[in-house]
């Protein structure tokens, strides 16, 4: 194991960490009304409490919740996707550092059929219908 390669395993554990201590992050008032989805919305207006950062009333997004940047657009394996529509691209994925993803245009059966041999390369194989 590589020095960058145990720094990003220890950067996904503190992800996971900082993850688990972030808030549930709600659009303001969607608790009060059924029309109001939950999703995410910045609070505008010159008396909205969330924007005040009253006590009692949820958090705002801020960038100090974010992960690690070594930790981000990594799989939680610690390896970084790369999106691959046809064997041609799957040649050129580096196995030690990449995990490759099939595109989810790509018919299934076509998949296992077409990308056999890569599977075989690169151990790291994901079709793209599981979610991670």
């Amino acid at each position: 194991m590589t020095a960058s390669t145990s720094r990003s395993h220890k950067a996904i554990d503190l992800r996971k960490n900082v993850k688990k201590k972030k808030p549930r992050f709600r659009r303001h008032e969607s608790w009060r009304y059924k029309r109001l989805k939950d999703s995410w919305r910045k609070p505008r207006g010159l008396d909205n409490k969330m924007k005040q950062e009253r006590k009692g009333w949820p958090k705002s997004v801020k960038i100090g919740y974010g992960g690690p940047r070594i930790a981000r657009n990594l799989h939680p394996s610690g390896y970084k996707e790369v999106l691959v529509h046809n064997p041609d691209e799957a040649a050129s994925v580096n196995p030690e550092t990449q995990a490759i993803r099939i595109a989810h245009t790509r018919n299934k059966k076509a998949d296992y059929d077409n990308f056999n041999g890569e599977r075989k390369k690169n151990p790291r194989f994901e079709p793209a219908c599981e979610r991670v």
